[in-house]
């Protein structure tokens, strides 16, 4: 299995993401940091990756702007368990603007005790913002935490008219 990952930058007008991509697909997304300053040398970027990352900066661009992502090329979740791909797979379902609790998303993948543990598969999310796990609120509304920084969770969703607890 080739492990290899191509990383390029998206720049967008809230600083520059982090994509990087595995021969499967989107491997991981990060949010901008003054740090993170994309690759540190050219590199050759495969044809098949340069369309994904067309598609990956048009999707990220929209849920910044508070709407879906029209298409998303293959995403390679496989560094994640089978309870984390189910709860991931769950978050895609949410659409912009709208919320679904950590118990809800536990009782939708069938394993309503495991409350706690959807929030760690939250956390563990290797491509927010496309994996909208900003869309997951704690009970009564609240917040809860985010992986990328509350202030981003509160940015993500007051963009989508979202204003939790």
């Amino acid at each position: 299995m080739n492990t290899a990952l191509t990383t390029l930058g998206i720049a967008t007008c809230d600083g520059e993401f982090v994509a990087s991509y595995s021969a499967k697909g989107l491997a991981s997304l990060n949010f901008p940091s003054k740090k993170d300053a994309g690759p540190d040398a050219p590199q050759r970027v495969p044809a098949e990756v340069r369309a994904w990352h067309r598609l990956v900066t048009q999707a990220v661009k929209a849920v910044l702007a508070g709407k879906d992502a029209s298409e998303l090329p293959p995403l390679d979740l496989s560094a994640g368990t089978d309870f984390q791909r189910a709860v991931w797979a769950a978050m895609r379902k949410i659409r912009a603007g709208q919320t679904r609790s950590y118990g809800e998303i536990a009782r939708d993948i069938g394993n309503p005790k495991a409350v706690r543990a959807v929030g760690g598969a939250c956390g563990a999310n290797p491509i927010p913002v496309l994996v909208p796990c900003h869309r997951v609120l704690a009970a009564n509304q609240k917040l809860g935490g985010f992986s990328g920084g509350l202030d981003w969770k509160r940015r993500l969703l007051a963009r989508e008219g979202v204003m939790p607890n």
